[in-house]
């Protein structure tokens, strides 16, 4: 599976923020969005991403005076970005050595969208279960699992 079909399953809703926002303004559009990260553009270009990791960090730095920091006292400067022609595999092992849990989608200097450890686990599953269904169809007489479609 490659990253730009684990975009489709997902959507490519996105959502960015300048680094010279406040955190308190990044906090609330994660919140109202449901989100777990933001990627931080400033003239067009991708310098940053801010995920509820770098907000804690910032709150526990900041004290009571966390919401007035700027996006760019808190986020991760230059993140690893994936590619959407990049293999499932090699996705997870960048989120792993690098211990990113959300990684920008990027094609040349254009976002694509973000992928999440999350979305990565459904897209293991997904295909697991494709694959599952293929050879029980390929088997003949295979015994059917209560509840499932032939």
């Amino acid at each position: 599976m490659l990253v730009s079909e684990i975009l489709a399953i997902k959507g490519k809703v996105l959502y960015t923020i300048a680094p010279n926002k406040s955190l308190a303004e990044a906090v609330e559009i994660m919140t109202e969005q449901d989100v777990g990260s933001l990627v931080v553009f400033s003239h067009g270009h991708m310098v940053g991403m801010l995920t509820f990791r770098e907000v804690l960090r910032a709150v526990h730095k900041g004290g009571a005076e966390w919401g007035a920091m700027t996006i760019e006292q808190a986020m991760l400067s230059g993140p690893i970005a994936a590619s959407p022609n990049m293999e499932m595999d090699e996705l997870r092992r960048l989120m792993v050595e690098h211990r990113q849990r959300y990684l920008p989608v990027m094609d040349g200097t254009t976002l694509l969208g973000v992928v999440s450890f999350h979305d990565v686990a459904k897209g293991v599953l997904e295909e697991q279960s494709f694959e599952n269904r293929m050879l029980k169809n390929y088997i003949r007489n295979w015994p059917q699992e209560p509840g499932e479609e032939a």
